[in-house]
């Protein structure tokens, strides 16, 4: 995990139409309140670079000591409308004046307005249904029941074994925990499932092997024939890169589950609603999965996740037996339409893909000067990732990688702290409705931050 120094630094004055750097950084005013929260709530809640939120709008993050960031985290890859698009507001403020905040699983008609909108999403919306949920986590876990309990229900207890992806990351509830693949994210769980297993992904960097062929070899390897699989997870790009599968490979793995009547996933919680070019980045595989988790970008706000998966699945349970306390919560239903009507009507997804051609080749540039360190650069749309090594290698270098993200982090450019397996990876991922002005200033800025850790020291 990060650890940010509280200790305010005076940094160079920032005045720009994007930026507002006025203070030392971390502001001196904020530092009291991080250390109340030390009080109050536990560590892990810590570990992002040290910033007061106080107001975001569209593209940036301000506090209320006079700073403004350009942001480059969109919250977690959530606000791809932009930060508190007028739309959703209003949407918001209808739902508020008509006295509605909660309704549990009782019917209120923008639930009906959202499923459909939902369901015409889907690959074949007449044969998908949706399931409305909380969270991202909570959509992987009825992903995971749901594959488990179609393999019982059609083929019996044998086939029982679910198998997802080294480096994945499906949530922090048990279920995905288990379903994800990185070890020390679970160590807590010392009786493990058996019947959750992984295979390496194909990234082409931490694994160099891309063949279908290793998929196969490792169920082999690990006793697991394809006929007792109940169910294959990915995540449609790994975020600890962004990783995407190759076109291939996808193509042959999901040849391979309708061979076996296994159920495909793919958990969109994190690339979803127009975030890589497309309004799911499964969409540049050309495949069709069986269950579709979504979350995050679904509302650009307020908390709502989403099942959106084959008719014959979903309607696997009964009445009142597969149901979530707020999965259709008034307010998080009114954002989540107004934000799909927001990308639809701003063609944000088209937006990302075109500011790609400017974003991606500028990262690749950048990369190219420090080969040695910034070990590769991946992205698609308006996501993207550096991962930063210990020189020559392939080792992760977190400690780097977090020094160009303080360095841009007083420059006015905001990201979340480095993710990957090792906490290598500057993860770049703004809100869709950047402005091509902001991408450019934020663009130099990012470089400005990585010569001044990585160039030559005068």
């Amino acid at each position: 995990m990060a650890v940010y120094d509280l200790k305010p630094v005076a940094v160079p004055r920032v005045h720009t139409r994007f930026r507002t750097i006025r203070t030392r950084i971390p502001v001196p005013e904020s530092v009291p309140i991080f250390n109340r929260l030390k009080k109050s709530e536990p560590r892990s809640m810590m570990g992002q670079p040290p910033i007061v939120w106080h107001k975001a709008d569209n593209f940036t993050v301000s506090d209320k000591w006079g700073n403004r960031w350009i942001d480059w985290s969109s919250g977690v890859l959530i606000t791809n409308a932009g930060h508190g698009h007028p739309a959703i507001k209003k949407a918001l403020r209808a739902v508020i004046d008509q006295g509605l905040l909660a309704t549990y699983v009782f019917v209120h008609e923008r639930r009906e307005q959202l499923t459909t909108l939902l369901q015409g999403l889907a690959p074949d919306p007449k044969n998908y249904m949706v399931f409305l949920l909380s969270s991202g986590a909570e959509a992987t876990e009825n992903c995971i029941k749901l594959a488990k309990t179609y393999a019982l229900e059609t083929h019996g207890p044998r086939k029982k074994y679910f198998v997802t992806f080294q480096n994945a990351f499906h949530g922090r509830t048990m279920g995905s925990q288990l379903a994800g693949g990185m070890e020390k994210l679970k160590k807590w769980i010392l009786d493990r499932d058996p019947s959750f297993i992984q295979a390496p992904f194909p990234d082409g960097f931490k694994n160099e092997d891309t063949s279908f062929d290793l998929f196969l070899k490792t169920l082999k390897q690990k006793g697991v024939n394809p006929r007792d699989i109940a169910g294959v997870m990915t995540e449609s790009y790994q975020g600890v890169g962004p990783d995407f599968l190759p076109v291939a490979y996808a193509k042959a793995l999901a040849a391979f589950c309708r061979k076996h009547d296994i159920v495909l996933i793919c958990d969109e919680v994190q690339s979803g609603f127009g975030r890589t070019g497309k309004m799911f980045c499964f969409q540049h595989y050309g495949i069709q999965p069986d269950l579709i988790a979504c979350g995050k970008g679904i509302s650009s706000s307020l908390p709502i996740s989403a099942v959106i998966g084959r008719r014959d699945i979903m309607e696997l349970y009964t009445p009142g037996s597969m149901t979530s306390t707020h999965s259709a919560s008034p307010l998080s239903v009114a954002a989540a339409i107004a934000n799909l009507q927001v990308l639809k009507k701003e063609k944000l997804a088209d937006r990302a893909a075109a500011l790609e051609k400017i974003l991606m080749p500028a990262l690749h540039r950048i990369r190219n000067k420090y080969p040695s360190v910034l070990g590769c650069c991946k992205g698609k749309g308006l996501v993207a990732g550096i991962q930063v090594v210990k020189p020559g290698t392939r080792t992760p270098d977190s400690a780097t990688a977090q020094q160009i993200n303080v360095a841009c982090f007083q420059k006015g450019l905001l990201m979340f702290a480095p993710v990957g397996v090792g906490g290598e990876c500057l993860k770049i991922c703004p809100p869709l409705t950047i402005s091509k002005a902001a991408l450019l200033e934020s663009i130099r800025v990012f470089e400005e931050g990585v010569d001044e850790v990585l160039g030559p020291k005068s």
